[in-house]
């Protein structure tokens, strides 16, 4: 559990980073992802290059599709950051146990007891209140839309949600650095053809946002969700999401 708090404490980082940048949300998510993946790289060729060999050719394109799962997770996050507040979108992006409770059962058989189900209702709960909250709030959110922001959260939950599912699924049985890798390589594939498409801009930021780009790498990235993957092989999928409602604690702080 020691490795889950300095994930949550780095991820946490990650909405104030986002709201202190002028980048477009899919350029920031891109370099986050990317520059994640560029240090992971380096892990491979030290310590971990033939774990390659365990990948079966429907791994590699499972890890793909779950790489798009996150790059949609972060675009809609990071998007939700200029439409609500910080505390609303962090939390309900975190609701992300709701859905892993219901595919953690039906998809990897993992029980639910009464406890956890409780935890879960409370969280349903304070994701309402939430989103009530902003929408009495009205001139106070960031943001002409904020239960559109919060929309897009919820959107983020979700493929959070798929990403930690297969996460737990892959993980028995592949390595973590491998499977980071593709996963990652896949997201920042993802993010850039929707940059492109966008239309947004991917040079001419200065020392600032590059210093954000690298934080969020470094923070939310390597510290937040590398350990996280590393700690789906040794606990279960439900518990390591509902230990990431930590964040927005740390996010409001």
């Amino acid at each position: 559990m020691a490795a889950l708090t300095v994930a949550i404490a780095a991820v946490s980082t990650s909405a104030v980073l986002v709201r202190w940048s002028s980048a477009p949300a899919v350029v920031l998510a891109f370099y986050r992802v990317l520059l994640t993946t560029l240090l992971v790289v380096p892990f491979l060729f030290t310590r971990h290059r033939g774990e390659f060999s365990a990948f079966r050719r429907r791994d590699w394109a499972v890890a793909a599709a779950t790489g798009a799962a996150l790059a949609v997770h972060f675009a809609a996050y990071f998007e939700s950051l200029a439409w609500t507040s910080v505390a609303a979108s962090v939390t309900l992006v975190q609701s992300q146990p709701l859905f892993v409770a219901l595919g953690a059962a039906f998809v990897l058989d993992e029980r639910i007891g009464p406890r956890r189900t409780a935890g879960i209702a409370v969280a349903v709960v304070g994701m309402a209140a939430m989103s009530a909250g902003d929408l009495l709030a009205g001139a106070a959110v960031r943001g002409d839309d904020p239960l559109y922001g919060n929309a897009l959260a919820v959107l983020g939950a979700a493929m959070a949600a798929i990403y930690v599912l297969v996460g737990r699924s892959l993980r028995q049985r592949v390595a973590l650095v491998p499977y980071v890798l593709v996963v990652y390589a896949a997201c920042a594939a993802t993010l850039l053809v929707v940059a492109l498409l966008q239309g947004a801009p991917l040079s001419g930021y200065g020392a600032r946002e590059w210093l954000i780009f690298l934080g969020l790498a470094v923070g939310p990235g390597l510290f937040g969700h590398t350990v996280v993957n590393w700690a789906l092989e040794h606990v279960e999928s439900s518990v390591v999401s509902v230990s990431l409602l930590g964040e927005p604690v740390g996010a409001t702080a």
